[in-house]
């Protein structure tokens, strides 16, 4: 092969990289859109439940209380689909990888280091954390 033989080559290689780069952009661009849709989309019933609820803001505060209610738990399944379920209970052994101590209770029948109260639940999925609960963490008492 002589040195133009080797040049066209290695311009023809360096064209595909080229092309395979953009297609790859391309691809990534267009799952990332559409994975930023699917998780908007999973959205759109609470904020017309919301809608629907300061429609009826003069009603029955029982009945808005219930409405909001709803809400709340179809805002939690909406993250148990996108994988992040509600992280934080009371009598849990405290774990500082998903939980952050926010108040700390001296006494108490569960023994130190267990969670007596959630103060802000945290969320996340078997491979990763959203956000820690904030909890209230028991002590042991002072001697």
């Amino acid at each position: 092969m002589d040195g133009v033989d080797w040049e066209r080559r290695w311009r023809r290689a360096e064209a595909d990289a080229d092309n395979a780069r953009k297609r790859c952009d391309r691809l990534v661009a267009e799952r990332t859109a559409a994975e930023r849709e699917r998780c908007t989309a999973a959205w759109l019933p609470l904020l017309d439940h919301l809608d629907l609820a300061l429609t009826h803001a003069g009603a029955d505060p029982a009945a808005i209380v219930a409405g909001v209610e709803h809400v709340r738990d179809e805002a939690r399944a909406v993250l148990g689909r996108l994988g992040y379920e509600p992280i934080g209970e009371p009598g849990e052994v405290f774990d500082p990888a998903r939980h952050e101590a926010a108040e700390a209770v001296a006494g108490g029948a569960e023994g130190a280091g267990t969670v007596v109260r959630v103060i802000r639940p945290g969320y996340g999925g078997p491979d990763s954390l959203l956000r820690p609960a904030a909890v209230a963490v028991s002590v042991a008492d002072d001697p």
